[in-house]
């Protein structure tokens, strides 16, 4: 054959592979098209049935304003990894509609983006759309400008509410429905949310308030958007909406659906309490978490949402009044969006051991037997199979329980439940972590704090403003929700006969509803003052002297974000009310009435975007010089810290301000405001890597407070590669090792054996074993110490299993750690606790 026509021959078969593999790949694309096909959501007393197929739904609430579109996708591949398969959020009207008629989807707003990035992940939505949303939101999600619309009340049978309401919801709703995400169109969102835990207000209205309740129903189900609709503690809810259960123990409190045919949801399953400054350290256990999960499926329950899986940051002014920036830190998901262990991986394996009891939850009859007094049997047959399930459940918080069940002994942990997929195995135990536990910490970095060069822009007090007002003005009608800041000045005379005698103090009394409060008389601070999150109001009162003639008073009131619960929000007040001189020889001088007062709204700096980079030019900034009054503005620039790694800055030696880096609003912090422990309730303020750039970045401060220390300031980088385990040796061994095959429970593995796992995240590697003890020991992960009984070749047998290595499993029995037989505390029941700490070699 001739060269040429070798050529072609070649030439001709690389084309047709080409051709055949394009047409391959474009019948495979039309296929990937095919399979998003329409899905019908229905329900029965049971479950959600989408596309035919009933389901056990785990869901998690995740709010995309809470955390940035570049940590999305980590935050939802995690969720699924933890075994979720629903995502929950809320939708945020002043967030979409910070302004009448200005609509804003973009950044972290992008409602669309966060949906479809769920449905890649292959996970169903649930949409609660409020109008409504509490969540510890400025507002409660309520947009300010509501507040002015004339005649308005919130939440209730008025007819302006109800129009801005319906305006809102169907944008909203039809913004889904373009984008075709709803389950009817072959989109992810299953399930909506109208309104939101609204018994909590609904007597306050009355007749009005059932009117608004019934119309709210109306308003979503008249749309026909193909999927059902909840209302959460809404016991009362009309038909068809699912009433449905928000709290920590649904299987115990929830009265149950308010009619037969509907099913058992569970909307929020609160993983931990919302922080508020002034709080100490707050947590929820796990093993707590997974008792009421296995409880409320035990009792017909089909649907649990974790509130909050992921719980984020309030970033900027978006929190409600004293709710801290760190929101939700101790759920599954950090406020980094980090695995918090155990609580990620226990709830991982409960799933699991769910779901390989769905056929008979789904399809089964229940059943229930209470052997003693604090010990219950339910299980679930399937008529006419061997498809069984059981939950044995000892109620006793103080000693274990032996259950026999079906001709065999179980004994079951204090205040657990132990889940038997085939009325036989026990393949879990609420109470017994297997799974691993993680510490996290907080290194500092070194690229990032190099000497920091400050300089500073102090704010300058305003002098008698003018004003009509003959009371102070109400404070969040004054600032409109575009700053904290709201200053107020007056003037009074005071005849030289008024002054005291000699060693008699004259006092400046101010009485306030919240939330802070700095004061002034004639320009020298006197001081601060503030409420709480469950006293809004407090009174300041300072001794002062006064001179003969006219004194000027100012008073700066400050916000901690807007109300987030309750009814009649739109007349809830704030700031001064009562402000009054005493100690005068005349009596009481009250100023509230007695004078005009003047007011402001805002800093300067506020005003000229001294936040930003173009804005900080339109001042002059001098040297900070080591002290400063208050009300300054604290300017430097800093390089990314290193790695990839979640960052924060620790707000050491400040008091009480405002946080940005190039011109994004980190958030309140509050550092004078302590807990009972005396400590601030947060000191690391996070800052996504999406705001940084990799040199000379941009921080402004604006510190309320005077003669801080912003040298102490530091910044840090987040990890977990702190791993431990901490497991008994008479614990259930893993669900991992488990199947389920038609109506039988079957072992994955040859032997099912307790093993305790170490895994390090990424491509981190164990690189040292800081503790190992298999005996006794006590404490918690990042601080065990040994107890009085302890294997002496532990730490060696965990290095042999576990150095260098990714992950490990190390086999928790006497014979692992017996060296030459023996036993030194033979009647003591082993724990095996470790402690590994991850990192990268030079090579990974």
């Amino acid at each position: 054959m001739r060269k040429h026509s070798l050529d072609r021959w070649l030439l001709t078969a690389v084309l047709v592979v080409l051709l055949s593999s394009s047409s391959s790949f474009a019948a495979k694309k039309d296929a990937k098209k095919k399979k998003k096909s329409n899905k019908e959501v229905t329900y029965d007393g049971t479950s959600l049935i989408i596309d035919g197929k009933r389901e056990l739904l785990y869901s998690g609430s995740i709010h995309y304003p809470r955390s940035t579109p570049e940590m999305w996708p980590s935050i939802i591949k995690r969720a699924k990894q933890g075994g979720l398969n629903t995502i929950q959020t809320y939708t945020f009207w002043n967030v979409h509609e910070p302004e009448q008629g200005q609509f804003n989807f973009s950044g972290r707003a992008d409602l669309v983006k966060f949906i479809k990035l769920i449905e890649k992940n292959g996970m169903y939505v649930t949409l609660r759309l409020g109008p409504f949303i509490q969540a510890e939101w400025t507002h409660g999600g309520l947009p300010y400008w509501l507040r002015e619309v004339p005649g308005i009340f919130f939440r209730t049978d008025n007819k302006p509410f109800k129009e801005h309401t319906e305006r809102y919801v169907r944008m909203i709703l039809d913004k889904m429905k373009e984008e075709k995400l709803f389950a009817s169109q072959g989109g992810p969102i299953i399930l909506g949310q109208i309104e939101n835990e609204y018994s909590a207000v609904q007597r306050a209205y009355k007749q009005d308030g059932l009117n608004y309740i019934k119309w709210a129903s109306k308003l979503v189900d008249s749309m026909n958007l193909g999927i059902p609709w909840v209302m959460c503690k809404q016991n009362d809810a009309p038909d068809p909406m699912i009433n449905a259960c928000n709290g920590r123990h649904c299987g115990d409190t929830f009265p149950g659906p308010n009619k037969e045919n509907k099913p058992s949801l569970w909307t929020e399953n609160w993983t931990t309490q919302f922080r508020v400054f002034g709080d100490p350290p707050t947590q929820r256990s796990v093993e707590d978490i997974a008792f009421s999960v296995a409880r409320f499926f035990s009792k017909n329950g089909s649907h649990v949402n974790y509130y909050m899986y992921h719980g984020g940051t309030n970033f900027g002014r978006t929190s409600a009044h004293y709710v801290t920036t760190r929101y939700y830190d101790d759920a599954p998901l950090d406020e980094y969006g980090l695995e918090k262990e155990p609580k990620f991986g226990h709830l991982k394996q409960l799933h699991n051991a769910l779901n390989l009891c769905k056929k008979p939850l789904l399809w089964g009859q229940p059943k229930t037997e209470k052997p003693g007094k604090d010990t219950e049997i339910r299980y679930y047959e399937q008529p006419g199979t061997k498809s069984c399930a059981a939950f044995l459940a000892n109620n006793n918080t103080e000693a274990a329980e032996t259950i026999k069940f079906r001709g065999k002994d179980y004994v079951i942990a204090p205040r657990s439940i132990s889940i038997l997929p085939d009325c036989k195995t026990v393949v879990y135990n609420t109470a017994q972590i297997v799974s691993q536990h993680t510490a996290r910490n907080f290194m500092k970095s070194k690229k990032a704090n190099k000497k920091f060069d400050f300089k500073v822009f102090t704010e300058t007090l305003p002098s008698k403003l003018e004003g009509d007002s003959y009371i102070p003005v109400e404070l969040y009608g004054l600032t409109k929700d575009k700053t904290d800041y709201g200053w107020y000045t007056t003037s009074f005379k005071v005849n030289k006969n008024d002054l005291p005698k000699k060693g008699v103090k004259t006092s400046v009394r101010v009485a306030s509803l919240g939330h802070a409060l700095h004061v002034w008389l004639n320009g020298e601070y006197l001081g601060s003052g503030h409420g709480s999150h469950e006293e809004k109001s407090f009174v300041f009162q300072k001794p002062v002297t006064l001179k003969a003639g006219e004194n000027h008073l100012i008073m700066l009131g400050v916000l901690t974000g807007f109300p987030d619960s309750g009814s009649y929000m739109e007349h809830r007040y704030t700031g001064p009310r009562g402000v009054s001189i005493l100690g005068l020889t005349s009596g009481t001088l009250d100023l509230t009435e007695a004078s005009k007062w003047g007011n402001k709204v805002g800093m300067e700096g506020e005003r000229l975007g001294v936040h930003t980079e173009e804005g900080s030019k339109k001042v002059k900034w001098e040297k900070f010089n080591g002290k400063a009054p208050g009300l300054t503005w604290y300017q430097t620039y800093f390089d990314a810290p290193e790695s990839l790694n979640a960052a924060a800055i620790r707000m050491n030696g400040m008091g009480k301000g405002l946080i940005w880096v190039n011109g994004e609003g980190v958030g309140r912090y509050w550092q004078s405001f302590l807990s009972p422990l005396g400590q601030p309730t947060q000191i690391e303020y996070h800052i996504p890597r999406s705001f940084l750039k990799p040199k000379k970045n941009h921080l402004v401060i604006f510190e309320e407070e005077p003669n801080v220390k912003p040298e102490l300031m530091d910044f840090v980088i987040v990890n977990r590669d702190t791993v431990c385990s901490y497991v008994g040796e008479n614990y259930t061994p893993s669900v991992r090792h488990w199947t389920r095959k038609q109506d039988q429970v079957q072992a994955i593995t040859d032997n099912v054996s307790l093993t305790a796992t170490l895994k390090c995240s990424g491509t981190k590697k164990i690189a040292a074993v800081e503790f190992a003890s298999f005996g006794n020991p006590i404490g918690v992960c990042g601080n065990f110490t040994l107890g009085t009984c302890n294997a002496p070749i532990s730490k060696q047998v965990v290095e042999k299993h576990c150095l260098g290595k990714a992950h490990c499993a190390i086999p928790v029995n006497k014979s692992t750690f017996e060296q030459d037989k023996k036993d030194s505390c033979k009647n003591v029941v082993k724990m095996l606790a470790v402690q590994v700490k991850c990192g990268r070699g030079k090579k990974n």
